[in-house]
C-alpha cells in the first residue's frame, strides 16, 4: 500500500501526466474528466506535467475547461517539466525554459534518426513528422504525432521497442537525458532535467513539501518517464487511462 492509498485529506497539490492519464494520447479531455478537473482546481493546486508542447496542453486540456475554472491554481509543465507556465493577468506566462543548445538539438535529432533506422523503427508512412524539435526537448514518435490511438497502443505494447531505442540513443548522447515517453515515443532533454526536476522546482516555488503532494501517472514503472517522480519520494498513484484517473479524482474529492 502506498502513501497515496491511505490519504484521508485532499493533498495540497495534485500533479498529473497528460497523455493516457488525463486523456487518450493527443486527444481532448472527456467532458466528465474536464468537469472533475474543474472541481479539483476549485479545491487545491493542480499541476500537469507531460512530454507534449504547450500547444498540446492548450488543445487537449485548457480549451476543454469551462471559463469559470480557477486557472490561477493550475501549474503547466510542458516537455517533461523543462518549461513552466502560470496564469498571470489573464494569460499563460512562461516562468522558465531549460532549452537545449543548437548543437545539442542537431546531435540529438541525428542520433535518433540513425538509431531508429538501424533498429528498423524508422518509417516514412507516418501520421505527421516522426521527429519534433520542441526547443527544450527532442521527441521521436515512431508513428508520427498524429497517429490514431489504437495504432499507437499496438506498436509497442510491452515497451521493448522504446526501451531498446532509448538505450541506443542514450549511449550516443551521454551528456543528455533520454527517456521513454508516450506509447510510441522517446524524449531527449538536458541531463537531469526531467519530471523530478520539474516537481522539485514546483515544490520550491509553491513551498509545498513532497509529502503534501500526489502524482498521478500511467508510466510509473522504472522504464517510464513518470518514474523520476517516484525517486523524489512524492506519493504516487498509478493509473491505466483517463477512466482510472477519474475514479482517483472522485475519491480525492469525496474523502476531503
Amino acid at each position: 500500500m502506498t502513501r497515496a492509498d491511505v490519504r484521508t485529506a485532499l493533498p495540497a497539490l495534485v500533479a498529473f501526466d497528460l497523455d493516457d492519464t488525463l486523456a487518450p494520447s493527443k486527444s481532448p479531455l472527456d467532458p466528465h474528466m474536464a468537469a472533475l478537473f474543474e472541481r479539483l482546481l476549485a479545491r487545491t493546486q493542480v499541476c500537469v506535467i507531460s512530454g507534449g508542447r504547450f500547444e498540446q496542453f492548450r488543445d487537449q486540456l485548457i480549451a476543454r475547461l469551462p471559463a469559470t475554472a480557477r486557472r490561477e491554481a493550475l501549474h503547466l509543465m510542458p516537455t517533461c517539466g523543462t518549461r513552466y507556465l502560470r496564469w498571470i493577468d489573464g494569460e499563460w506566462r512562461l516562468q522558465y525554459a531549460e532549452d537545449l543548445t543548437a548543437t545539442e538539438r542537431s546531435r540529438a535529432l541525428a542520433a535518433v534518426e540513425e538509431e531508429a533506422s538501424r533498429l528498423g523503427f524508422w518509417r516514412t508512412d507516418t501520421w505527421g513528422p516522426p521527429l519534433e524539435d520542441r526547443g527544450s526537448q527532442i521527441t521521436f514518435s515512431a508513428l508520427g504525432q498524429d497517429a490514431p490511438v489504437d495504432a499507437k497502443r499496438a506498436w509497442d505494447p510491452d515497451g521493448s521497442r522504446r526501451n531498446s531505442l532509448r538505450a541506443a540513443v542514450q549511449e550516443r548522447l551521454p551528456e543528455l537525458e533520454v527517456r521513454s515517453g508516450g506509447s510510441t515515443s522517446i524524449d531527449i532533454t538536458r541531463h537531469g532535467v526531467d519530471k523530478a526536476y520539474g516537481m522539485s522546482r514546483l515544490a520550491a516555488v509553491t513551498g509545498i513539501p513532497y509529502a503534501d503532494m500526489l502524482f498521478v501517472g500511467d508510466r510509473l514503472d522504472p522504464d517510464g518517464n513518470d518514474f523520476p517522480v517516484v525517486r523524489l519520494g512524492i506519493p504516487t498513484r498509478a493509473v491505466t487511462g483517463w477512466e482510472d484517473t477519474a475514479r482517483v479524482v472522485e475519491g480525492l474529492l469525496a474523502a476531503s
